[in-house]
């Protein structure tokens, strides 16, 4: 299978030897080690201490030429693509692109993956594109795992991936209620950590740690209320040191004026 993905991607970027598929400036801007002279081949990694984890440099090229058909395949939506150092493949596409490419690594005959093991997101408020949804999957037929990432912002739509794994409902549900972004094309869209009335999205770096309403039980009214959180100034005053430099005040008669040594006898 490997041969043939190899022959289909270089027939495809033969005419451009040196392509890079450049990334959004919404991705992180990190260096990368998979770019090097052959776009179609990886340096191998050596380590010559015994005690870190060796690469298995041919299964880091295998997933490599993979990545490089997915891009072959769908050069409309892949942006790039690259190996962690953890010798984990990374497809980086566009949001429009979302839904197609997860199709296509669900239902291809040289990709399998049929099980999303983990969906979840990051908020970097600084970028354009604030959030960036990244998708685990699994190939059961081949056993191996590949990491699709993409990214939106609080007002574009994700289009839902409950169709191709049953499992993205309560995944796409906590990134709805942590997150607050919203997939279209879902059976039901809806918090699942928090209340219903809850007001916000914890996981935003823009969220306050104390939150905006508190929740208590009124013993007038018999019921449960929701009232806005009043935060005392007393309670904003941390003590930053160690337990055990201001607990040993704390005793009895520590605020008792110390008592005077009293005088020896004098012969």
């Amino acid at each position: 299978m490997s041969k043939y993905m190899y022959k289909i991607a270089k027939k495809i970027f033969s005419p451009i030897p040196k392509r890079n598929f450049s990334i959004s400036k919404c991705f992180r801007e990190e260096q990368c080690d998979v770019q090097i002279g052959d776009p179609f081949s990886l340096k191998p990694i050596e380590y010559e201490c015994r005690t870190l984890r060796r690469h298995d440099n041919v299964r880091r090229q295998k997933l490599y030429e993979f990545g490089l058909y997915v891009a072959a395949c769908m050069p409309k939506y892949v942006q790039k693509i690259q190996m962690q150092h953890t010798d984990e493949l990374e497809i980086l596409i566009a949001p429009e692109g979302f839904h197609p490419v997860l199709s296509f690594m669900a239902h291809h005959q040289h990709a399998c993956f049929n099980q999303c093991s983990l969906a979840t997101a990051a908020d970097v408020p600084s970028r354009e594109y604030r959030f960036e949804v990244v998708y685990n999957l699994l190939s059961l037929r081949y056993g191996e795992r590949a990491r699709v990432k993409t990214y939106t912002d609080e007002l574009t739509p994700l289009h839902s991936a409950v169709s191709l794994w049953g499992n993205c409902n309560w995944l796409e549900r906590e990134i709805y209620d942590m997150f607050g972004i919203i997939f279209t094309n879902h059976p039901d869209l809806r918090r699942i950590l928090t209340d219903y009335a809850f007001q916000g999205h914890p996981l935003r770096k823009d969220f306050p740690l104390v939150g905006y309403t508190e929740v208590r039980y009124d013993d007038e009214l018999k019921k449960i209320v929701y009232e806005p959180v009043e935060y005392a100034q007393e309670m904003r005053s941390y003590k930053l040191e160690s337990p055990w430099n201001y607990l040993r005040n704390f005793h009895e008669g520590y605020n008792s004026p110390k008592p005077e040594k009293e005088k020896g006898k004098e012969n």
